[in-house]
């Protein structure tokens, strides 16, 4: 049989947020989306300002050349 452990795990370690993603240039929809975002993060909506970071990262591979 063996004995119970009794000793704390050691600490998770967290890494900093990532940089959010910037627009493209000239893109209207880009544009858009960092104003929602910025509109969201004033307003204390954290969950919309995610939404709008994962839309600003997927949005340019849309862009023409790039993949």
């Amino acid at each position: 049989m063996s004995s119970p452990r009794t000793t704390m795990d050691p600490p998770v370690q967290l890494s900093l947020p990532r940089t959010p993603p910037a627009p493209a240039p000239g893109c209207g929809v880009c544009a858009a989306l960092a104003k929602q975002r910025t509109a969201a993060h004033g307003a204390g909506d954290l969950s919309a300002v995610s939404d709008c970071n994962v839309e600003l990262a997927a949005h340019p591979k849309k862009h023409p050349g790039v993949r």
